[in-house]
């Protein structure tokens, strides 16, 4: 049973047609009392609730009526209506506890599916990613705990709508795991979209994400499809979501709450339909309350939360991960794969890997370069992170070029700041664009 909850009449009417016709039982109530008795003594699926009552506009009694819903029926998840302008009213909703929030005047076929998304996420999940049976794995190593509760929410989240925010260290897996969520899911037959946020130009921002029609601006020779319509019927990955400015922002808010955007040189808006997983190692609660990140954004974009362990919190899929990065190499050189002694597994296991399983990957295939061997001990991978730790030394002064200099310091800063590419250009003071065109200049990777 669905519980409708607005004064509204023909808002109420509408919206018990439109579950009625899904196959949904739906009951509907014009004020809080009213909605209060059902909440005491009937068992409900969901919630959908309007904000405001008797004309008020603050919300204060929508609020009151979220909070007494969450106390009497704490696991029924509640999806709240307000209009576009109201929307911090709505994430103080998401903060009492609501488990979405959608905007007037809203798309049916949206609504039904952020309905159906909190009911499936109630359910149990449909695969058992330890036993490897009716789960893609999508090229994820490892079966330590960390990881196996990692999949867990994979396994759960993948079949429904929902939208899902990866937390993470550069380097931890942040694409395979989207790409897991992508693959589990029913829209797994249609295209999986990733864009790198933080190198795409505010001026950039609005032709690469929502496209361009032929002669929108100078350049625009052809008419050009967006990342958006790129992913339509699939899924598109945000990664590097904190990046974004804040005139970005407002464009990302309202395509994510609205599925419609407008071409470069085109008035027609287009709708889209989208699975949306976003991905950053920024601290966005920090963002948040520092005004760098809108907080009605990030409500929109992690209904569901994943954070990813670093290398280090999951010592125990090193080996595992070693044999097949080891075996993944040879193939490609097409030799057979070097044996791991002993020694080399535990040496490598003790490492702090602050580039995590990226940094471990690349050592690997580093090691088997430069040994060439049958066997790889412990010496060879020590030999080999030495010669890579030597690229990161400071050239001196004398004979050293502007070039080297630079190059030096933008190694250093990655390498002390762990990979984090925000927090080495601000080091450096310069922009995250800048320092991606460095790095792509001098040939430098994250590791």
């Amino acid at each position: 049973m669905i519980l409708i909850v607005d004064d509204d009449k023909s808002i109420r009417l509408s919206l018990g047609v439109m579950l009625r016709r899904s196959g949904h039982e739906a009951i509907a109530v014009g004020s809080p009392e009213e909605a209060l008795d059902i909440v005491r003594g009937t068992p409900l699926q969901l919630i959908l609730m309007d904000m405001n009552f008797s004309r008020a506009t603050t919300g204060e009694e929508g609020i009151e009526l979220l909070k007494k819903c969450r106390i009497f029926q704490p696991d029924t998840p509640v999806i709240l209506i307000t209009a576009w302008g109201s929307i911090p009213l709505a994430v103080e909703g998401m903060q009492a506890g609501a488990f979405d929030f959608i905007t007037k005047p809203w798309n049916n076929h949206l609504l039904l599916q952020r309905i159906e998304t909190a009911l499936r996420l109630n359910a149990a999940p449909v695969a058992d990613p330890a036993s490897g049976s009716g789960f893609d794995r999508s090229g994820i190593i490892g079966k330590s705990a960390a990881l196996t509760q990692v999949l867990d929410t994979v396994a759960r989240v993948a079949p429904t709508d929902a939208p899902v925010l990866i937390l993470g260290e550069n380097g931890t897996g942040k694409e395979l795991i989207a790409q897991a969520i992508h693959a589990n899911s029913p829209r797994a037959k249609s295209p999986f979209v990733m864009v790198n946020l933080g190198g795409i130009s505010q001026s950039l921002f609005e032709s690469e994400m929502f496209g361009h029609t032929k002669g929108a601006f100078t350049g625009a020779v052809a008419a050009r499809k967006g990342r958006f319509e790129m992913a339509d019927k699939g899924t598109i990955f945000l990664d590097e979501i904190g990046d974004l400015d804040p005139a970005s922002q407002v464009k990302m808010l309202r395509v994510l709450q609205q599925h419609t955007f407008e071409p470069l040189g085109d008035s027609r808006p287009r709708k889209v339909d989208i699975r949306v997983v976003c991905a950053t190692n920024a601290d966005l609660p920090a963002m948040v309350a520092d005004r760098r990140f809108r907080e009605d954004l990030y409500y929109r974009i992690n209904l569901i939360t994943l954070k990813l362990p670093p290398l280090r919190e999951r010592r125990e899929d090193i080996p595992l991960l070693v044999r097949h990065f080891a075996a993944q190499n040879a193939k490609a050189a097409g030799v057979e794969t070097p044996e791991i002694s002993a020694d080399a597994m535990q040496w490598l296991s003790r490492q702090p890997f602050p580039g995590n399983i990226r940094e471990l990957k690349n050592l690997v295939e580093r090691t088997m370069i430069v040994t060439g061997g049958e066997r790889l001990d412990s010496a060879d991978f020590e030999r080999s992170a030495t010669v890579s730790d030597s690229r990161h030394t400071a050239p001196t002064l004398e004979g050293a070029t502007l070039d080297d200099l630079e190059r030096s310091a933008i190694a250093g800063a990655l390498k002390k700041h762990g990979g984090n590419l925000s927090k080495a250009a601000e080091s450096l003071g310069i922009t995250r664009q800048s320092l991606y065109r460095r790095m792509e200049k001098f040939g430098i990777t994250q590791d």
